[in-house]
């Protein structure tokens, strides 16, 4: 009887044993067939990692290739939480490699989750010294940092990259295309103890090109100089200068005040261009425009002398001088040097508003120059069709319309250079490649050109609103403005914005100078403010280029 009972043991032991195999053969065929691929994919990714190489940003250079932003190889410290052994003890490492608190280290590498960053945009020496430390848990991504071998020479118009590396403001925005680079891609293989063993090159880097500007690093310096004491002495909004080549509307600066540090904005406002983003009314800085308009149409000559009363009504608007004065026989010139609203308002009113309109219009305004920068404003300039009685009451003296300084540095230009009104120039090459000079159009003859600048010469000579400026050696011409601020309630009696715009030397024009400052405290003209910022300028911009005297 003990047979069967063995029999049976055995098929017991037959049937386990055919259990065991067919779960074998079942596992395999999940293992190979059912999950292969990816059981396949996570074994090399146990021993490859794919890394980007980031291709390197083209710098901005200044007109001589001195570079105002360049890019330098840098790193983004990453942690992994959950692979770092002694928290502590890793934080105290980090802050003293990364300049930075331990409590921040701290909280970076505990924060929750699989992935944190305990420090972005990490310099390279920083970066070293963390790779030294060879911690567990702590990994870097690599990166290129956008550097200011200068300083902020020009920082609005260079323009900002934000913490994620993107182009927000400025030149970088306008160029990113051209600045960008190309990331590359790459492959390590490692070993079975985590030690790298080959790399391959998957995807090349491609560096950015660069853009090289028209400004001049020397010059640029000694504008923001010129309106950091300015920024000082009046507590301004804001201000501007502008320099440029009269020859050929090159910008040799383009300063701002209050200057900002890219690494540490603080408010977006701080980055704005006040010379292309900012506008204002010109005030007697407008009144050149007008008596060009005037001559080149014949309304009045170089030798017209009008008789002007105290004021001039015009419709409702009552239009009196910023001094009061009596009854007197002044020229055009003397209307200019002397800033004569009831002047220009009666040159105006010579003209006829539908023809001065179209003459705002030829010498730029209400559009934008076409800089190359982005954001640029238009300002405000009504067409005629939207004119009031008493708008040629208001326009000729330089109210009821906004300009930049830009626009004005552009009208300037064309008194400055015989006549031809071109775009200004920021960008001289791309990629190393010249960006053609703009040819313009002419839109007054060379000899208005000539007669204007020869009356702007009264306004810095005795008698005339800016006769405390000169610069030994050269001739100067240019024009004075003290704008009243245009408010909900009207024009303020205590706002005002200060500017000047001039031409050196007068007769044979190398540079054309803007500078506005918007809202001084205190002191508050044109002629006070802004007129003694162009002389220093000037004086400093014309030997430097090696303009020879004229006097």
């Amino acid at each position: 009887m003990r047979v069967p009972r063995l029999e049976k043991r055995t098929g017991l032991l037959f049937a386990v044993s055919l259990a065991l195999l067919l779960g074998l053969f079942a596992r395999a065929f999940l293992l190979q067939v059912v999950q292969g691929s990816s059981l396949a994919s996570q074994a090399r990714g146990q021993q490859e990692d794919m890394i980007e190489v980031p291709g390197m940003r083209g710098s901005i250079l200044d007109r001589n290739g001195q570079p105002l932003a360049s890019s330098e190889p840098g790193a983004n410290i990453v942690a992994t939480p959950y692979q770092i052994v002694d928290p502590p003890e890793t934080a105290r490492k980090l802050a003293k490699a990364l300049h930075m608190s331990r409590a921040d280290a701290l909280e970076a590498i505990t924060a929750p989750g699989g992935f944190s960053y305990v420090k972005k945009a990490a310099t390279p020496e920083e970066s070293d010294a963390v790779e030294k430390l060879n911690l567990a848990g702590i990994t870097q991504e690599p990166l290129t940092l956008r550097i200011r071998p200068q300083g902020n020479i020009a920082s609005q118009v260079v323009g900002q990259i934000d913490g994620d590396g993107v182009a927000t403001t400025g030149i970088e925005a306008m160029e990113n295309d051209v600045l960008a680079g190309v990331n590359g891609e790459q492959r390590i293989v490692k070993g079975s103890n985590g030690d790298p063993l080959r790399f391959e090159n998957l995807r090349d880097t491609k560096n950015g090109d660069s853009v090289q500007l028209t400004i001049d690093s020397t010059i640029q310096a000694e504008a923001e100089n010129v309106l950091s004491e300015i920024g000082e002495q009046s507590n301004p909004i804001n201000a501007s200068a502008i320099v440029m080549d009269a020859r050929n509307s090159d910008l040799l600066a383009m300063a701002n005040w209050p200057g900002v540090n890219l690494d540490e904005v603080k408010d977006p406002e701080d980055l704005l261009n006040v010379g292309t983003g900012y506008t204002y009314e010109p005030g007697s800085t407008f009144k050149a425009i007008t008596v060009a308009s005037a001559l080149e149409t014949g309304t009045v000559t170089p030798s017209s002398t009008f008789t002007l009363a105290p004021s001039i009504q015009v419709y409702d608007r009552t239009i009196e001088e910023s001094h009061p004065r009596g009854t007197v026989d002044l020229s055009v010139g003397d209307i200019l040097a002397q800033s004569s609203n009831v002047g220009a308002v009666t040159i105006g009113l010579e003209m006829g508003g539908r023809k001065f309109s179209k003459w705002i219009n030829r010498f730029g305004f209400g559009q934008p120059t076409g800089i190359e920068y982005p954001n640029e404003e238009q300002g405000i300039v009504l067409p005629y069709s939207d004119w009031s009685g008493s708008t040629i009451g208001n326009v000729p003296m330089g109210q009821g319309l906004a300009v930049t300084p830009i626009q004005m540095v552009q009208a300037y230009g064309a008194l400055a250079n015989g006549g031809i009104l071109r775009t200004p120039r920021l960008i001289e090459k791309i990629g190393g490649q010249p960006v053609p000079e703009e040819k313009g159009r002419r839109i007054i003859k060379p000899q208005v050109a000539s007669e204007v600048r020869n009356m702007l010469k009264g306004v810095l000579a005795a008698g005339g609103t800016a006769s405390e400026v000169s610069v030994p050696g050269y001739s100067l011409a240019g024009k004075t403005g003290t704008a009243q601020v245009a408010t909900k309630d009207g024009y303020s009696d205590t706002k005002y914005v200060a500017s000047f715009v001039g031409v050196a030397p007068a007769d044979d024009p190398r540079i054309v100078v803007s500078i506005m400052v918007n809202q001084p405290e205190g002191a508050h003209t044109g002629g006070e403010v802004a007129a003694p910022g162009f002389g220093e300028l000037a004086a400093f911009t014309l030997p430097y280029l090696g303009v020879p005297t004229d006097q």
